[in-house]
């Protein structure tokens, strides 16, 4: 008879395989398969940032970096020239939707609503996976068929406390999280009404609308931005300084914006929990 020496779970065990045959009684090693490794994702990153805006790069490499390293093909379309096809975006795992600088989603803009069409008709229509954060975050409740407003009274730039609903800590994204963290924000749009099939994840103080799921789906978004920590976001801050000096935020003696900048690592973790979840899956 065949035997087989006992060995840990995973390691490679001796068999003797030919004692049966009459032949010497020679060990043989087996290995038992491999796990394959989980595929790497590769993503389309939405930007909608003008020409020689160095925040463009940086945006990008926060989201590389908050994904956890290099993914298999990481490449940025740019919506100011239109939004990409729907056969462009199917070469891609995931898309993503970044900030927007100083445009808004109630711009009047012909590439803005080109962009809520695309996230209508191809986005929620054909139910691609996607994170999109902010900006991206604004124009996915437009393009659902909900509401959103400028309020410049409310409007949250710098670090923030966010915290779940009920749905949120039952969401299987969120529901490994603190109830209450912190998270780096830089806004003054704010969702009003959320679309039917829009499951309302998150909020703050300020915004009663700050994660959001179509619901049964992998169309993920924040009003707030996981792409971002302190660091990326006190210079994203600085670099958009003059334009939130216009708008009244901040001052330049004693600035609260700043004061206030603290980590964020419960909100920083969302993309990489989001690949993984995806990797899951494929």
């Amino acid at each position: 008879m065949s035997r087989a020496s006992s060995a840990p779970d995973g390691a490679a065990t001796r068999v003797s395989v030919t004692a049966h045959l009459g032949l010497p009684d020679e060990d043989v090693v087996y290995s038992p398969p491999m796990t394959p490794p989980r595929k790497r994702l590769s993503y389309l990153l939405l930007q909608a940032r003008d020409p020689g805006d160095p925040m463009a790069a940086h945006e990008a490499g926060c989201f590389v970096q908050t994904l956890g390293g290099v993914p298999d093909a990481f490449d940025t379309h740019d919506l100011l020239s239109g939004p990409p096809s729907l056969d462009k975006v199917r070469r891609y795992d995931v898309l993503l939707v970044g900030g927007s600088g100083e445009y808004s989603v109630l711009g009047p803009q012909s590439w803005v609503k080109a962009f809520i069409d695309f996230l209508s008709d191809v986005v929620v229509g054909h139910r691609v996976p996607t994170f999109a954060s902010c900006f991206g975050f604004q124009g996915l409740v437009l393009a659902g068929g909900g509401a959103v407003v400028k309020d410049e009274q409310n409007s949250e730039v710098g670090t923030f406390d966010v915290h779940l609903t009920d749905a949120g800590a039952a969401d299987p994204l969120l529901s490994g999280l603190a109830p209450h963290f912190k998270a780096q924000l830089g806004h003054s749009d704010r969702a009003e009404r959320l679309p039917s099939g829009m499951l309302h994840l998150a909020y703050t103080s300020k915004s009663p609308y700050q994660a959001i799921r179509l619901e049964g789906t992998d169309v993920f978004a924040t009003q707030f931005h996981p792409e971002l920590d302190r660091e990326a976001n006190t210079l994203r801050y600085m670099r958009y300084l003059e334009y939130y000096r216009q708008k009244g935020v901040g001052d330049d003696d004693d600035d609260p914006v700043l004061a206030a900048m603290a980590d964020s690592p419960h909100a920083s973790s969302l993309l990489k929990r989001f690949a993984e979840s995806l990797q899951r899956s494929v």
